[in-house]
């Protein structure tokens, strides 16, 4: 069993914007040259979230959309009067979201379905560069 922590950076533009980052994920994979176990991949701070889903336009319209609707961003939020940063709504939004994603690998290969990609979300009210952490664990 073997353990390689690597990563990679991520420019955004904010606002629920959607990254696929499947292919950096598989990158860092193949550097590895790991063949059988699982993937870790992690966002570094608290307005960023990880998961899976079909990247195709209509999720990536429907997506902030409905973060809009659950967790909106004109609302009053407490952490806002604390930073005066106007970005309470993202910290809940991550927090929902969650920071970190984990699938399977063998032969070399995630194995993720046809349509699924792994996607960073960075629900925060301002472009930023996002540093994505992949631990890969296997042999």
């Amino acid at each position: 069993m073997k353990i390689v922590t690597s990563s990679f950076d991520v420019d955004t533009k904010g606002s629920t914007d959607l990254i696929d980052i499947t292919a950096s994920v598989q990158s860092e994979l193949k550097k590895s040259g790991l063949q059988e176990g699982s993937a870790l991949i992690f966002v570094s701070g608290s307005t960023a979230g990880i998961t899976t889903i079909e990247y195709e336009p209509g999720l990536l319209k429907d997506y902030p959309i409905f973060f809009e609707k659950i967790i909106p961003s004109k609302e009053r939020y407490y952490h806002d009067e604390t930073w005066h940063d106007a970005n309470g709504y993202s910290h809940i939004r991550a927090s929902l979201q969650g920071a970190s994603f984990t699938v399977p690998f063998n032969n070399g290969q995630l194995l993720l379905g046809t349509w699924q990609q792994i996607v960073l979300i960075d629900f925060d009210n301002r472009p930023r560069k996002r540093n994505v952490i992949v631990q890969l664990i296997g042999q």
